[in-house]
């Protein structure tokens, strides 16, 4: 009995070879699940701590990021309201503007930049469409922006603001810069004169013309390269370059180009309520420098949609010029040179997106801007391009309603099969560069943070800011002063060419359409 129990309490061979395998699977099982748990404490803490600099972002020199991608707590801080001390908040965040298109990137880049390109314009216009038109172009590489304000543009709270942005110099239209102007050497020429003395249009035309003069003289004291006449309704969309880069677009230009045209593409609204065109309009119609010869003329009555021509207004683009000697303008979309005929090329991708009429309320904004008689013979006085002529007629004699049926006709985008089918044939495309842009700007507060900077900078230094002003104002005043009374009138015949006005793109005749207007609505021939 003895032998078997004692047997029966020995550990078998298999018994054995088995505790090391089971202890060997526990403590692997054991690593696994400790593994990931020290993992994810470990990263915690990081997190809270405020985390670990990448030292990739200390390896590279170039530190670019895309919109909207700086931290939370830094487009926090671009919105939230603070001290007016300007100190570093407890979140070691600066209160000072920032853009975040690159990292620790100021608004003050313009040493950094080649080559320098400025934008000059004419504008009414007020933050709220200024801002955007702005600091895009800040994005895309513009360092200097030279403002002939007027209307809202002009307000002190508007100017305000503008004035406080690097970069940026406002010109108020004073008496002594109107006295100024008046002596310019333009008026004893020809290139300009049949715009001289009208209304409305021409009357811009011809101011658009003089401040121009004024800015070439600007850019060339500032050391510009390249110079840009833009309206505020209008983007530079510089597609064809290696990166979405003006500045690199321009930079490839061979240097004995005088000037680049950048073809204009029309914007088309789908809806009648629009707010905030640059963030929310995405389609636009491709100019005929853009498109096949037999695709634009196939697809012209069906792309026109009744209106008088192909585009609503202007077809002949905006032209960017080499700053150098004896560069005058040649009307608000070309430049010309006193001394030679300018090497032009025109540009196969790159374009101006302008945004027309996309809001109901041009229609009467533009209306209120002049005053003439909503008759043919005064409408023809008045403005350039049929569509401006019609678009006046009927904001002046229709009635709301009427207004936004004929707004919804002509100008809105509605019908779902004719958009797909011309977007297909390349006559209408997609863009969303500008609206991302723009969208991821105030996303993180850009706007909100100068127009909020500028009036505490105001409220603090008011009387140092007024002084300051004042002398800016004089001493740019008299910089134009004198660079126009240095011209001398040595003209030859080439450089009287004539001042290019807006033109509308090749069409088919369209004196019905006009007709059909004067018709329905009574107008007197």
């Amino acid at each position: 009995m003895a032998g078997p129990l004692l047997s029966s309490t020995k550990p078998t061979s298999s018994s054995i070879s088995s505790s090391p395998s089971s202890s060997s699977s526990s403590r692997l099982f054991l690593l696994v699940t400790l593994l990931p748990l020290s993992l994810a404490c470990f990263a915690f803490i990081l997190q809270w701590r405020g985390g670990l600099d990448d030292p990739v972002t200390h390896w590279s020199t170039d530190h670019h990021e895309f919109p909207g991608m700086g931290s939370i707590h830094e487009k926090r801080s671009l919105t939230r309201s603070g001290s007016d001390s300007g100190c570093v908040d407890i979140l070691g965040q600066s209160r000072t503007p920032s853009f975040p298109y690159f990292r620790n990137w100021n608004f003050d880049y313009k040493s950094d930049l080649k080559p320098r390109i400025c934008i000059t314009t004419s504008t009414s216009a007020g933050l709220e469409q200024t801002l955007p038109w702005i600091f895009f172009h800040k994005v895309i590489g513009v360092s200097t922006f030279y403002l002939f304000v007027e209307g809202k543009a002009a307000s002190p709270n508007v100017s305000r603001v503008l004035e406080s942005i690097p970069g940026v110099r406002v010109i108020q239209r004073t008496k002594e810069l109107e006295e100024q102007q008046a002596r310019s050497r333009i008026w004893n020429e020809t290139w300009l004169a049949s715009f001289f003395y009208k209304p409305c249009n021409y009357e811009l035309f011809v101011k658009q013309s003089l401040n121009m003069e004024m800015a070439i003289t600007m850019a060339q004291d500032d050391g510009m390269e390249w110079i840009i006449h833009l309206d505020t309704d209008e983007l530079i969309h510089p597609s064809g370059s290696d990166e979405y880069s003006l500045r690199r677009l321009l930079g490839n230009v061979s240097a004995d180009v005088d000037a680049v045209v950048f073809p204009n593409y029309e914007s088309s609204v789908e809806r009648d309520d629009i707010k905030e065109p640059f963030s929310e309009v995405s389609m636009f119609k491709k100019n005929y420098d853009h498109l096949p010869r037999e695709v634009y003329f196939r697809n012209y009555k069906e792309a026109t949609r009744g209106n008088p021509n192909y585009f609503l207004t202007y077809g002949n683009g905006k032209a960017a010029a080499r700053v150098q000697d004896h560069l005058r303008p040649n009307g608000a979309h070309r430049w010309h040179n006193y001394r030679k005929t300018p090497n032009e090329v025109k540009l196969e991708e790159a374009a101006v997106l302008h945004y027309t009429y996309p809001r109901f309320s041009d229609l009467t904004s533009r209306r209120d801007r002049c005053g003439c008689k909503p008759t043919k013979v005064d409408v023809k006085r008045c403005f350039m391009l049929e569509f401006d002529r019609a678009a006046f007629i009927i904001a002046s004699t229709a009635n709301s309603e009427e207004m936004l049926q004929w707004y919804r006709e002509h100008v809105v985008w509605a019908d779902g099969q004719l958009k797909l089918k011309l977007l297909r044939k390349g006559i209408l495309t997609r863009i969303y560069a500008p609206m991302v842009i723009i969208q991821e700007l105030k996303e993180a507060g850009v706007f909100s943070s100068v127009v909020t900077s500028a009036h505490m900078s105001f409220s603090k230094n008011s009387s140092t800011a007024d002084s300051t002003l004042s002398i800016t104002r004089e001493a740019s005043q008299a910089t134009g002063r004198r660079r126009v009374l240095e011209f001398h009138l040595d003209l030859d015949g080439e450089s009287q060419a004539l001042a290019v006005p807006p033109q509308s793109p090749p069409g088919l005749e369209a004196k019905t359409i006009m007709k059909n207007v004067y018709k329905e609505f009574d107008i007197l021939e």
